[in-house]
């Protein structure tokens, strides 16, 4: 999301609506993100290190924009969690690299979400931080999926931007 459309775009004809809901649970996900990377940045070293810096100033940039958006659609964004529960142990380099995959798969999936549910606008941003999710993935897992963000659909039956499954679980685990 772009500070510039993110303040100048309100709802635009073409949103469903879903939008907020998608809106949302991206927030959510780029919460938990700053905070994974904050366990990333302390475990990895060297190249990967700046890798993970930039990953968490983008992480964060779009975690700001996603605010304004909210705002702007007519919500409060919601805040992040005080702490985040690890989807596994992260003792070293390569446990917090597998971290920062699934970080990113993580939130290509809610950014397809956001792909069907947003506005014209909206759908094209959220397409743009699926492939730099997915792009992000892959460099941290060596290799990708077909299709980033819809791994998880197989075994789920709901979308994983879904306000009841999502916000539960966005809320105390990455």
């Amino acid at each position: 999301m772009t500070a510039g459309t993110a303040r100048g775009s309100r709802r635009d004809e073409d949103s469903g609506p879903d939008e907020l809901t998608a809106v949302q649970a991206a927030l959510a996900a780029e919460h938990a993100a700053v905070y994974g990377y904050g366990v990333v940045g302390g475990r990895i070293s060297g190249d990967r290190r700046t890798e993970a810096q930039a990953a968490y100033d983008g992480h964060r940039a779009r975690r700001d924009a996603l605010r304004r958006v909210v705002r702007d659609l007519g919500g409060t964004p919601q805040a992040a969690a005080a702490a985040y529960e690890l989807p596994f142990p992260v003792p070293d380099a390569a446990a917090a690299a597998r971290l920062a995959a699934e970080l990113e798969d993580r939130l290509a999936a809610v950014y397809a979400d956001l792909v069907r549910a947003g506005g014209r606008v909206r759908r094209r941003e959220a397409a743009a931080a699926l492939r730099e999710a997915a792009v992000r993935s892959v460099r941290w897992r060596g290799g990708g999926v077909a299709f980033p963000g819809l791994v998880e659909r197989a075994a789920d039956t709901g979308p994983s931007g879904s306000a009841s499954a999502d916000a539960d679980a966005d809320a105390g685990a990455l």
